[in-house]
């Protein structure tokens, strides 16, 4: 049996979420007004009425109006506003194609 395999049984016994067992992006939205990005990579644009996000899955983009980056930690972003539309950009690096 693979190292990988071992360690997704592992995880899979003891209930680990698969964002954080695997570093996966997870992003929560309540309503239009707030979002929760966990897993993030940095913050690549930020404007009042638009922020570039580069997460594992992509960059995601995010347009609306009087957006705020209400809290940031090594591994979230909480974003506040009017948020208008939300779109993925996906990246393929290489070595994982």
């Amino acid at each position: 049996m693979k190292k990988n395999q071992i360690t997704n049984r592992i995880n899979k016994a003891l209930e680990i979420p698969r964002e954080v067992a695997q570093n996966e992006t997870k992003i929560t939205i309540v309503g239009f007004d707030e979002m929760l990005i966990e897993n993030f990579k940095g913050i690549m644009e930020y404007e009042e009425f638009y922020i570039k996000v580069k997460t594992n899955i992509g960059n995601l983009n995010i347009n609306g109006f009087n957006l705020n980056l209400e809290q940031i930690t090594e591994d979230d972003i909480l974003v506040k506003g009017k948020i208008k539309n939300i779109d993925i950009e996906r990246v393929i690096e290489e070595g994982n194609e």
